[in-house]
């Protein structure tokens, strides 16, 4: 016979597919909601990725991206006129391509 000490142990009566639904639901619970971006801020982030594409300048930028927001820092490489990208190459050479309906915030930075 086991003993346990009086303790009742209790066994899970959920199946594998309840567990992940609640797992999910828990990842849900922490997503971040995009951020509307007003016309004073829409105009200032535009001069400032004028600025940067001109004088070739380092900027970080601020993206809603999988339900997170994520910073990029770098160099914009080029924009893309037909998918409304930027290409943004950071310091270790990678190429991100940041859609620019997802920008929250843009500012030059000093390397």
């Amino acid at each position: 016979m086991i003993r346990d000490r009086g303790r009742i142990k209790w066994t899970s009566m959920m199946l594998p597919e309840h567990v992940k639904l609640l797992r999910d639901w828990v990842k849900e619970d922490q997503y971040e909601q995009p951020k509307e971006v007003d016309e004073q801020q829409f105009e200032r982030m535009n001069e400032t990725l004028l600025e940067a594409i001109e004088f070739d300048q380092y900027v970080t930028i601020i993206h809603f991206h999988n339900h997170h927001y994520e910073m990029v820092v770098g160099k914009i490489h080029y924009w893309d006129e037909i998918a409304h990208r930027l290409h943004v190459i950071d310091h270790f050479q990678e190429v991100h391509r940041i859609p620019i309906h997802t920008i929250a915030d843009i500012q030059l930075t000093e390397r």
